[in-house]
C-alpha cells in the first residue's frame, strides 16, 4: 500500500498575510481594511495551493 503524498499547511499563508495585512493597514491608517485584505490573500493562497496538492493527489 502506497502513502498518499503529504498536504502542505496553507494555514501559514493565512496567518502571515493577515499579520502583514495589518501592519500595512496601520502604516496607511486603516487597520482593519488591511486585515481583510490580509485575510482575503491568504485565503486566496491557500485555496491555491490546495488545488495545486489536489491535482498532484
Amino acid at each position: 500500500m502506497s502513502n498518499p503524498p503529504p498536504s502542505r499547511a496553507a494555514g501559514f499563508f493565512i496567518a502571515l498575510s493577515v499579520l502583514v495585512g495589518a501592519i500595512v493597514g496601520v502604516a496607511l491608517g486603516q487597520p482593519s481594511l488591511g486585515t481583510l485584505i490580509g485575510a482575503g490573500v491568504g485565503i486566496l493562497a491557500s485555496l491555491l495551493l490546495w488545488l495545486r496538492d489536489r491535482r498532484a493527489g
